[in-house]
């Protein structure tokens, strides 16, 4: 799977904080229009599937879903779909894609877990306790570009039913070529740390999996498929 050759603009999930000018509202309108990313969603939806029992009660929460992609393909296994991103061009191609019936009768969101919500000055922002529960939370390419990822499992975590589920696709440490110069985020993660991370953020039964790669000019860069239950409330 090719990906494109800037060195930084792999993924539309990156999180941008208020007053900043998101870099992914500008790709939004043309980002489906590159078949490594349409055919990375469908290998990724195809995998999460084989991972996690999926049925038409479901609620799902895809947190970073960017243009929706991952979720379109797992529209028809599952119920309730909603969909988070913190970019406004994205969202806009998502609220597109249910009104054509790509991802009919889903919910687009912009969902704030990494702000104080009190000093949210987006009235358009929903907090956590305005939505869920739900059954699965899926977070694609998403968590290296949150400044704290414990956080941000713990925050995943408490909008899980009790015997919920989460998977976190992300790169597996790499060197910082991904994104090259100037990338303010994680470079990657390495997968007993993810485990860590996610046993102390309250998940158990958790598993970490080879979830294919990423390949450009400069190399190829694995992916992982961590997947997490919530046992307790």
């Amino acid at each position: 799977m090719n990906d494109q050759a800037d060195t930084h603009d792999h993924d539309p999930h990156t999180h941008s904080h208020d007053g900043d000018v998101d870099p992914f509202d500008e790709k939004a309108e043309t980002w489906d229009d590159d078949p490594a990313h349409l055919e990375r969603a469908r290998m990724v939806a195809d995998r999460i599937a084989q991972e996690v029992a999926l049925n038409p009660s479901i609620r799902l929460l895809e947190f970073g879903a960017g243009t929706g992609s991952v979720t379109e393909n797992l529209l028809s296994r599952i119920g309730q779909a909603t969909l988070a991103d913190r970019s406004g061009g994205m969202r806009a191609v998502m609220e597109r894609k249910v009104e054509s019936g790509r991802l009919a009768g889903a919910r687009v969101i912009d969902l704030d877990l990494e702000s104080d919500p009190t000093r949210c000055s987006n009235s358009s922002k929903v907090t956590a306790d305005q939505v869920g529960p739900f059954d699965l939370i899926l977070s694609v390419l998403t968590l290296h570009h949150v400044d704290d990822p414990k956080s941000m499992l713990g925050a995943f975590r408490q909008l899980l039913e009790v015997d919920g589920q989460i998977g976190v696709v992300d790169l597996d440490a790499e060197d910082g070529s991904f994104h090259g110069e100037g990338f303010g985020g994680h470079h990657g993660f390495d997968r007993r740390k993810i485990t860590e991370d996610l046993s102390a953020a309250g998940f158990d039964e958790i598993r970490v999996l080879d979830c294919g790669r990423i390949a450009r000019d400069d190399g190829d860069y694995t992916m992982f498929l961590a997947i997490g239950h919530r046992s307790e409330s």
